[in-house]
């Protein structure tokens, strides 16, 4: 699992599409794939925006359940995981808004502890963090 991590438009796509170019890839684009097609590689990006139709209150089992499926995506494919980095000591007002925070924090603490590469992605430069 490869995991890339950064703000919002700093060009995390860009920099995964280009390390993949050439290979076959399915895209999950905002929705959580349940089952995917033969692919070479599955990039799963926008996962905040699925987080949101989810109960939030119940972060540990998302959690745990994203990371069950996401082995089991990784079966078949090389999973390239792209996430937005949404924390930065910001406290959001609204009560949902810090719940979908929270939950991407330690859905992220998850993920890095899982993959073997995690790469930050800055205006389109990649720093390597694990």
């Amino acid at each position: 699992m490869h995991v890339f991590i950064g703000g919002a438009y700093n060009g995390k796509t860009n920099y995964v599409m280009q390390e993949l170019h050439g290979q076959d890839v399915f895209i999950a684009d905002g929705f959580f794939p349940e089952k995917v097609p033969p692919c070479e590689a599955l990039v799963v990006k926008n996962l905040e925006k699925w987080l949101i139709t989810q109960n939030l209150e119940e972060d540990e089992a998302i959690v745990a359940h994203i990371l069950t499926r996401l082995k089991v995506l990784e079966e078949n494919c090389a999973l390239y995981i792209i996430v937005t980095d949404m924390g930065r000591g910001v406290v959001p007002m609204e009560k949902q808004a810090r719940l979908l925070r929270d939950t991407c924090g330690r859905l992220y603490q998850a993920l890095f502890a899982e993959a073997e590469q995690v790469i930050r992605i800055w205006y389109g430069i990649g720093e390597t963090i694990k």
